[in-house]
């Protein structure tokens, strides 16, 4: 659930009850957001207890802006596929994540969010993940204002003892993301965690590149990709025919409803029968492994 408070907000969020016409963007830049977490979502997985009151449910983000010569990176909004995330958080099957580290021995669970713009799905983790079994970073390309935007909102949402702020541009070094790590072979993130980081097929290949370097070498470490329709069927076929090229499969590949419970397997060939309209009614949410590790 989200609130928005600026005019041009309330108008957008408006078309959908008036034309069915489904925003891909929330909020503009320097305006606050507001987020009301599920009331009954358990704060983790070693509690059944309610999110603690004193508006701890409520999140609140600043949209955050960039410089002008990184306009392009269109992160000055909050992306209907971060919300997706947000509201859906047990498709990212957590308790199970943890189970698996527990097991394994190396507790806690590292989760990373790519992309991460105002930090919403990380800071959603974060909030509901207050023991010591989840470490959340959040990451973004290293613009000045845009990371400072990520870091005032983990700070003010108050999960900053257990999520970080890491700034790297795809494709690049990723030692920063283990600057509390050994460096070893074996480290990693168990989840990853990208929200609309695929609407560019010029940056497929350095953010294939990032994932192939931070994901833990594990047979139960997943990178979870909700992706809107906006630049079209093809350009996520087109990554989806990358992936293998990088050592990753995907486990599973379904088109879900954004404001609704229907969902349908994948299927490109819709692109020639469908409208802007209809593109904007649904998220493509991917699941992804590595492939030769069992």
């Amino acid at each position: 659930m989200q609130e928005t408070a600026e005019p041009e907000d309330l108008l957008s969020d408006s078309l959908h009850i008036l034309y069915g016409y489904t925003p891909i963007t929330h909020a503009s830049a320097g305006s606050l957001f507001r987020y009301t977490l599920h009331p009954l979502l358990p704060t983790s997985s070693e509690s059944n207890s309610p999110i603690d009151a004193n508006n701890a449910n409520v999140i609140t983000l600043v949209t955050p802006n960039t410089l002008a010569n990184n306009w392009a990176l269109h992160a000055s909004s909050i992306w209907t596929s971060a919300l997706y995330v947000a509201d859906h958080l047990d498709g990212l099957h957590l308790p199970a994540h943890i189970r698996a580290a527990a097991d394994a021995g190396w507790l806690p669970l590292r989760v990373l969010e790519l992309g991460a713009g105002a930090g919403l799905p990380s800071i959603v983790i974060a909030k509901t993940h207050p023991g010591s079994r989840v470490v959340v970073t959040a990451s973004d390309y290293p613009d000045v204002q845009l990371i400072a935007a990520l870091e005032e909102n983990v700070r003010r949402n108050g999960v900053a003892d257990r999520c970080g702020v890491v700034p790297h541009a795809w494709g690049s070094d990723p030692s920063p993301f283990w600057s509390n790590e050994d460096g070893s072979e074996e480290e990693g993130f168990d989840v990853v965690v990208a929200a609309d980081t695929l609407w560019n097929s010029d940056l497929h290949g350095s953010f294939l590149k990032t994932l192939q370097q931070v994901l833990r070498r594990t047979k139960d470490a997943r990178i979870y990709l909700i992706a809107g329709l906006h630049t079209g069927r093809y350009t996520l076929h087109a990554f989806m025919q990358m992936i293998e090229d990088y050592g990753l499969v995907l486990v599973s590949v379904v088109e879900r409803e954004v404001n609704g419970t229907l969902s349908r397997l994948w299927d490109v060939s819709r692109a020639e029968g469908e409208d802007e309209k209809e593109r904007r009614h649904w998220v493509v949410d991917m699941e992804l492994k590595w492939k030769n590790i069992t």
